[in-house]
């Protein structure tokens, strides 16, 4: 893989293994961010009082865990090269997801909506990296025989 796509993919990477990170730091801090922004489904509700119970935790403190340990867990695969189609693809959902969650644009008035849409627009450019890394995998090197072994 030519240097400038490792180091690439590695200064990208960070993003995602920093803000998990901060996530994982500021638990407390991120599920109120989360609760403040996430409904869960009523149809859910009796599973997620289970998971409650059974685990000591709110919700939104599972979610931010989850999320924070999630976020760095795929940044390292895509910095490492190892799954990184798999964790790309991944990422794709989970960024729309943050779009349509946190970046709200549309329920805001236009004046107000100005922050909320300029980091949506930077949200949606990371998945479009995110499917130039999930296109672009592992290559075959230049020293693999093009048509296999005849």
């Amino acid at each position: 893989m030519p240097a400038f796509i490792t180091f690439g993919r590695i200064l990208f990477a960070v993003l995602f293994i920093y803000s998990g990170a901060t996530k994982l730091f500021a638990i407390p801090a991120t599920a109120e961010f989360i609760s403040a922004k996430v409904i869960i489904p009523a149809l859910l509700t009796p599973y997620t009082s289970q998971l409650e119970t059974m685990t000591g935790m709110s919700m939104p403190q599972m979610l931010a865990i989850a999320v924070g340990s999630f976020e760095v867990i795929s940044g390292l695969m895509i910095a490492l090269n190892f799954g990184a189609r798999f964790f790309a693809i991944l990422l794709i959902f989970f960024v729309a997801a943050t779009i349509f969650y946190f970046n709200d644009f549309w329920n805001q008035s236009p004046p107000d909506n100005a922050k909320s849409l300029v980091d949506a627009l930077k949200s949606l450019s990371i998945i479009g990296a995110l499917f130039m890394i999930a296109g672009y995998g592992r290559r075959p090197s230049a020293t693999d025989p093009v048509y296999g072994e005849i």
